[in-house]
């Protein structure tokens, strides 16, 4: 491989405004040489076939097109592929790493934000924040805050049930290590060693479910995790929990989940839904219990330099000839977010 090998960016535009920081578009050009300035959108873009015969790494990012087996036989020099952004799943096909092309990923990045909203969440509910400034702004007097209209008030010695040990579940239980919160956890391959190592208890789904005061799923999508959380697990939920979803809409039962915060039972804090966005006339956008947000859990805003900053990292790592540190498995892929 040359000093500097030729590369592509491929990625949808509006995306590329927000993907480099101060300084990065720079440090990534020091380290390749950019075949267009311009990022790739179609791969049936006019050149695009010829420069793909001459690119040794490819960066993706979010909206990037899927990387086939078609795309791949046209690289054949192609030797990295790093995406600046989180899950490569449904984006690389499995044959890339049958030819040893090494795939890196910027999902320990996205991880951080999710986790700091799943922190902020969990503080804030637990508070009954959300509760009392609706009630507050209500009312426009000083507010007693009674049993009856914030039980279960606080964040000492909750139960905080985690699902899922993914990058960003490990990353929560990190976040929540400093206060006072049982962790419990759900992973059918965390080990019982594994999980004492990260200083929570192992359980089965409907025992977490039952026992949580705060559920928050963070469980890969799959054909295993589809509805994960159907109208039984929700029934088993205790009065007055919360339900965090940053994961995936499909791992929760929509229509079981409306039917339960119609019901006022229990609170929940929604970021992924199914279907997204939801349909205008959604009871979730105005229940007093929950807490909508339009998929912004991950990085956005400046928070999406991070990627860029570790995939910088690892484009280095590999020109230097160094393992990188954020490398994707292919054998695991069906296992990731």
């Amino acid at each position: 491989m040359s000093a500097r090998p030729k590369a592509l960016i491929a990625l949808k535009p509006e995306a590329n405004l927000h993907t480099f920081g101060p300084g990065q578009r720079e440090r990534l050009e020091s380290l390749v040489d950019l075949i267009r300035a311009a990022p790739v959108e179609l791969w049936d873009e006019p050149r695009v076939a010829d420069q793909l015969g001459e690119v040794e790494i490819l960066i993706t990012g979010w909206g990037a097109p899927v990387i086939d087996r078609a795309v791949l036989a046209a690289a054949p020099r192609l030797r990295l592929i790093a995406h600046l952004a989180g899950s490569v799943k449904g984006l690389v096909d499995p044959s890339a790493w049958e030819r040893g092309i090494v795939v890196t990923s910027g999902g320990a990045a996205n991880a951080q934000p999710v986790a700091e909203y799943t922190l902020g969440a969990i503080l804030l509910f637990n508070k009954r924040a959300i509760r009392l400034r609706d009630l507050y702004r209500q009312e426009r007097r000083s507010l007693k805050v009674e049993r009856h209209r914030t039980p279960g008030i606080g964040n000492y010695r909750k139960t905080i049930g985690i699902i899922g040990a993914s990058a960003i579940g490990r990353r929560v239980i990190e976040l929540l290590g400093p206060f006072s919160f049982e962790i419990v956890l759900y992973d059918p391959y965390v080990s019982a060693e594994e999980a004492q190592r990260l200083g929570v208890r192992l359980t089965d789904l409907d025992t977490l479910v039952r026992e949580s005061d705060v559920v928050s799923i963070h469980a890969p999508a799959t054909p295993q995790t589809h509805h994960l959380i159907d109208a039984r697990r929700l029934g088993l939920m205790r009065d007055h929990a919360l339900l965090i979803n940053t994961a995936r809409g499909s791992l929760v039962d929509q229509v079981a989940l409306t039917e339960v915060l119609l019901s006022g039972r229990i609170e929940a804090v929604i970021d992924v839904t199914d279907p997204e966005p939801l349909p205008p006339d959604s009871p979730l956008y105005d229940l007093p219990n929950v807490f909508l947000t339009p998929h912004i859990a991950g990085s956005i805003g400046t928070e999406a330099y991070r990627l860029t900053e570790l995939i910088l990292n690892e484009i280095e790592r590999f020109l230097a000839g160094r393992p990188l540190e954020h490398s994707v498995r292919g054998e695991l892929l069906e296992r990731l977010a």
